[in-house]
């Protein structure tokens, strides 16, 4: 079974393509369940996101994908929700308590950077790296104790512009991911890292085998922020897993998880 839980619409004002069109390809390229889990309404960063009046229609529309498909393809419905650690007061009981299937619980941004948008790479060079890996990972550690999330979207994601982790932070994710281990939480294998200029997923090789070790179920998601995004690295992706000695991955109904072969 093919599963692909991290994909997004038009409402998050950087995406293109219909929902439709989505499904239409996930359809063609054979996968069985497919998530829409587009960035969820909050007052911060308004311009990448869905508004809060927005969200019903969001809602409708992902309900009547699912009827209108329902013999080709089971789709899901999902939120992707941005923590920012010490402004927990952003976080929505609408978005929060929303009648979704799961919760994508992401960090973009430290304090005010947001660190994954081009428009501020050029913070990388004034910054001291190896504290801000710790403080996003003190962030993920946080995000996944308030228990509100099912999965961690692209836990290495300050890497996306070639900053990866000294073997001095090591010890800081296993931290974290024993936190996340504790939490009951999910890491998704990303595969938006492909396309950018990291050129790998996310989370890496080494932080997906102590994810193995310790006994952290994954998904699966490509991210998708255009049609031909659909679906995208899903077989490297697959195949990382299957080397790191995986064979099961998890997906969500009613945030209930279950459990498919790989």
């Amino acid at each position: 079974m093919r599963v692909d839980l991290h994909n997004h619409t038009t409402l998050c004002n950087h995406a293109s393509g219909s929902i439709d069109e989505y499904i239409s390809k996930a359809v063609e390229l054979g996968i069985n369940i497919y998530g829409f889990s587009c960035h969820a309404p909050m007052d911060f960063d308004s311009k990448y996101r869905m508004t809060f009046e927005e969200l019903d229609e969001y809602h409708k529309m992902i309900i009547e994908a699912k009827k209108k498909y329902e013999n080709q393809i089971e789709i899901l419905m999902g939120l992707e929700v941005d923590f920012i650690k010490g402004r927990e007061y952003l976080l929505d009981k609408k978005v929060l308590q929303y009648p979704c299937d799961y919760l994508i619980g992401s960090i973009h941004f430290i304090d005010e950077w947001g660190f994954d948008n081009p428009e501020f790479i050029g913070e990388y060079a004034k910054k001291d790296i190896d504290e801000y890996w710790k403080k996003y990972l003190q962030s993920i550690q946080k995000m996944a104790e308030s228990r509100f999330f099912q999965i961690v979207g692209h836990f290495d994601l300050l890497k996306i512009f070639g900053y990866k982790p000294t073997e001095s932070i090591f010890p800081y994710i296993k931290e974290t991911l024993q936190v996340i281990r504790e939490t009951e939480m999910v890491i998704e294998i990303n595969a938006a890292g492909f396309r950018k200029p990291i050129k790998e997923q996310y989370p890496d090789f080494k932080i997906l085998e102590y994810a193995k070790k310790i006994g952290i179920p994954i998904t699966f998601g490509s991210d998708a922020h255009s049609i031909d995004q659909v679906g995208f690295g899903y077989e490297k992706c697959l195949q990382i897993a299957k080397k790191i000695g995986y064979k099961k991955a998890i997906y969500f109904k009613n945030k209930n998880p279950y459990s498919f072969s790989l």
